[in-house]
Formats: C-alpha cells, structure tokens, sequence
C-alpha cells in the first residue's frame, strides 16, 4: 500500500494521520492546519478525503487551543512574579548609594 506524507491520501484514497497531533511541534501542526484548509478551500474536494481531513483538521485546532490555553496560564502566573522581581530590583537600585560622579578621578566613565 503506498503511503503519503502526513495529512495527505494514499493512492486508495485512505488518510495517513501521520504523527499524531500531540507530538507535533505547535509550527508543524499549524503548517498542516494550512494544508488541511487548503484542500477544503480548492473547491474540488475528494469526497473520500473530506472526513479524514476534517477530523484531522478538528483535532489539531483542539490541540492548538489545549497549548495556547495552557500557555496563557503559564504567563498569566510568572508575569506577576518577574513584576514582583523587577520591582523588588527596583527598591534595592535606590537603596544602593548614589553613583560617582563625573568629576571624580577614579569614577569609571564612558570616555
């Protein structure tokens, strides 16, 4: 049986799922999501290929949301804690003594 690259039919018209979603880098399953709309937006559709494509298609986007959502918590929990970090940073920049000035000797400069 001949095989096709993934998302693609075979010669008998079967789908190849290819790797399975979960293990596609979220630029592979993007990609593939292009290909997938693509093939419904030509016009011609294989009717044999439809269903195939279009579970595929449904669990790539289900996947993509499941990262994007995962992602969102994941920033929403560590912004506040870099803007507690840097603002921590902040408070200790001021308790720091003031720097040397121009017109010491010894005070590093940019010339």
């Amino acid at each position: 049986m001949p095989r096709a690259t993934r998302g693609e039919a075979t010669d008998d018209g079967a789908m190849d799922e290819g790797a399975p979603v979960a293990e596609l880098s979220y630029t592979e399953a993007s990609r593939e999501l292009d290909e997938i709309v693509a093939f419904f937006e030509q016009g011609d559709l294989d009717v044999d290929q439809l269903v195939g494509r279009l579970e595929r298609a449904t669990a790539i986007v289900d996947e993509l949301d499941r990262r994007l959502r995962r992602t969102r918590a994941q920033v929403e929990d560590l912004v506040p804690r870099l803007e507690s970090t840097v603002a921590s940073a902040g408070r200790h920049d001021a308790a720091d003594p003031e720097p040397p000035s121009a017109d010491d000797d010894d005070a590093p400069g940019l010339f």
